[in-house]
């Protein structure tokens, strides 16, 4: 059942669901809420018990209130994170939210016992190939209408960008305005996804890691996610890769049979 309470003293929605042997949070992308992973979390309930929470500044938990910047913001996160494992436990997150797993099993590595990572937007991962150049320069396009206010060109931008295989053109009016609404989300995110200031590709740091890890993209995303998985294959030899046929960036919510299909039998469920 949901709920909101004070995680690491942060307003916070918190559901719970399942039952299972093997504990696992989820950690849902930007622009998302813990719902995100409902038809996914659906196909699992009689094999794992499961927590997700809405980040700050999503759903129903509070909104941040800007404390020291994206690192701040990716610090509360970690530290809400952190706060609702159960002992130890497999850890899912998809885009934003695989940064924040990525994360917990690098400063917590007793508290992890696997990760589940799909299409997480380390962009630094890529540089030097021609997708992270493409990227990069829709980026800075969006970042030249956030700039100049033009909230609905900066939604459109990022969007396209993240989600090729289903284009702004084909968006309803109502979630058109939905993104352009909440687009400050992915602006004050940049400096993770593209500067990486929790320090996630520091030299060693991925190498030190021995937990299995399952890599998941989707077969229609953007070319770099593609790069950036094959950054993190060749710094994590012991990690898994999948691709989910005719999905795109937000296959938890395309696809949900299949991610919990792949989650199932990664943790063998």
């Amino acid at each position: 059942m949901p709920e909101t309470e004070r995680i690491a003293g942060f307003p916070t929605h918190v559901v719970r669901a399942g039952a299972g042997v093997r504990r696992v949070l989820f950690i849902h992308c930007t622009l998302g809420h813990s719902g995100s992973w409902a038809r996914v979390q659906a196909a699992l309930l009689g094999k794992l018990k499961m927590t997700a929470f809405d980040r700050p500044s999503h759903g129903a938990s509070a909104m941040w209130n800007g404390d020291g910047g994206a690192a701040g913001l990716h610090t509360l996160t970690t530290t809400i994170a952190a706060h609702l494992i159960d002992g130890r436990a497999d850890i899912v997150g998809h885009s934003y939210g695989a940064t924040v797993a990525l994360r917990l099993a690098l400063d917590l590595p007793h508290r992890v016992r696997s990760l589940t990572l799909i299409e997480p937007p380390m962009f630094r991962l890529a540089e030097g190939t021609v997708a992270a150049a493409a990227h990069a320069a829709e980026m800075a396009r969006f970042g030249q209408s956030f700039a100049a206010g033009d909230r609905e060109a900066a939604a459109q931008i990022f969007h396209d960008a993240m989600t090729p295989n289903a284009p702004w053109s084909g968006l309803s009016e109502r979630a058109r305005a939905r993104l352009a609404g909440e687009i400050d989300r992915i602006a004050e995110e940049r400096e993770v996804s593209e500067g990486d200031v929790p320090g996630l590709t520091a030299p060693g740091r991925l190498e030190a890691l021995t937990l299995p890890v399952l890599l998941i993209e989707g077969s229609a995303s953007p070319a770099v996610m593609n790069r950036v998985h094959d950054g993190l294959a060749a710094r994590m030899p012991q990690a898994q890769r999948v691709v989910v046929m005719g999905a795109g960036h937000m296959s938890p919510m395309s696809h949900p049979e299949n991610i919990a299909a792949e989650i199932a039998a990664f943790l063998k469920v």
